[in-house]
């Protein structure tokens, strides 16, 4: 019987040897959220007027977006800026315009209300819109499915290397997390509107056809086991 004083082997005994290995899993999901930027701008010579139109095209973008209801599971409001222009010549420092600019990001998990809400934020006035960008939701049971395929699949490695050795896996030692597991890319294709562009009438602009683009989830953990005395 070992003496539970005594310091753990790093390799194992004869009888008890020591086998390590790493599982890893990829996996390729279809993605469950898309964010799109949306930046609402403004330029007047007079800073209250500017503000004040700032003010109401920012009303306007929210009052769309809101309107998709469920669709839109978040949305924030990421800057707001208000910024005098100087004159580029002269002695004495005068303003010569007041440029503004809000930010605001949207999560949708809609994808068809997405494409629709895209073209109509674009279609609104001095109005760009950026994105989108694809992802899964931190709790996905992606990254639930990537983990344990990454546990058996070392768990099957370290099987094949003990019966390489005419032996069998005894017990498990440790499944260490390496911190590589559940990282989704979130990647996308852009679309921006520039600023001021506009369509000619709402009811005619079409909704993009926006594909999602699938999302890699990666895994990776370390595991010892040990094993039978091997047949040698």
């Amino acid at each position: 019987m070992t003496d539970p004083t005594l310091p753990a082997l790093p390799y194992g005994t004869p009888d008890a040897p020591r086998v390590a290995v790493r599982g890893e899993a990829h996996l390729e999901v279809d993605p469950e959220i898309a964010r799109i930027t949306v930046t609402v701008s403004t330029r007047g010579t007079d800073r209250t007027t500017a503000l004040t139109d700032l003010t109401r095209r920012n009303e306007h973008a929210l009052t769309l977006i809101k309107s998709y209801g469920d669709a839109v599971e978040q949305l924030e409001t990421g800057s707001f800026t208000l910024t005098p222009q100087l004159t580029d010549k002269g002695r004495h420092e005068r303003i010569r315009a007041y440029h503004g600019r809000v930010t605001l990001t949207a999560t949708l998990n809609d994808f068809t209300a997405l494409g629709e809400l895209t073209t109509r934020l674009a279609d609104l006035e001095l109005t760009r819109v950026d994105g989108p960008w694809w992802a899964l939701r931190p709790d996905s049971p992606a990254h639930r499915s990537a983990r344990t395929q990454a546990v058996h699949e070392a768990v099957q490695r370290a099987r094949e290397y003990a019966e390489a050795l005419g032996a069998t896996l005894d017990a498990v030692l440790e499944i260490a997390d390496i911190g590589a597991e559940g990282q989704a890319q979130q990647q996308g294709y852009g679309f921006a509107a520039p600023a001021g562009a506009r369509s000619a009438a709402l009811e005619t602009a079409p909704a993009l056809d926006l594909e999602p683009r699938r999302q890699t989830v990666h895994a990776s953990v370390n595991a010892r086991f040990t094993m039978t005395r091997p047949a040698l």
